[in-house]
């Protein structure tokens, strides 16, 4: 390797590599492995164009953090564009499909329905059970549509109130 190349390659490191990696590591919420990914390819196309880090050291430095914020991006489009499922995510196979949980689960609903108010309880009914838009709920009701949304905000808290004492937990 020629020496000015071997000089260059020391300036970087000892200028911007330590630096650069803090700010890697910050980008990527301190997700060390990602860091030092962001920080190689950084590093490398930094390389790739050599010109720009025989400039003065601020703008090296403003270069290769746009570079890095620019990677980091690209990475998260790609990862939103082509979501992976890992494998320890996939959900299990039941073996019997008896409905049973949910069969006693909309007992327990059912009951602590039963400890809410009847304005509250209605909008619930007419709202997530009937399946009713705001404006449908209003009508069936017969109060204001701002009525059934606080209203609805109201039961929800209270029939949460209901279910942990009853000893439910999400």
């Amino acid at each position: 390797m020629p020496e000015d190349e071997v000089a260059l390659m020391r300036r970087l490191h000892e200028e911007h590599a330590d630096v650069l990696w803090r700010y890697c590591l910050r980008l990527v919420g301190n997700d060390r492995a990602h860091a030092e990914d962001v920080t190689q390819e950084t590093l490398l196309r930094a390389w790739r164009h050599r010109d720009v880090l025989a400039g003065p050291s601020p703008s090296v430095r403003a270069w290769l953090f746009t570079v890095a914020r620019n990677i980091v991006i690209d990475d998260w489009r790609s990862r939103r564009s082509h979501p992976e499922t890992p494998v320890a995510d996939v959900p299990e196979l039941r073996t019997t499909d008896d409905a049973s949980d949910q069969l006693l689960l909309s007992w327990v609903v059912a009951e602590a329905l039963t400890h809410l108010s009847a304005d509250h309880r209605g909008v619930l009914l007419e709202c997530y059970y009937r399946g009713r838009s705001v404006a449908e709920a209003s009508q069936r009701l017969g109060v204001p549509e701002g009525t059934v949304k606080s209203r609805t905000h109201y039961a929800l808290r209270a029939l949460k109130l209901a279910l942990e004492e009853m000893g439910v937990s999400a």
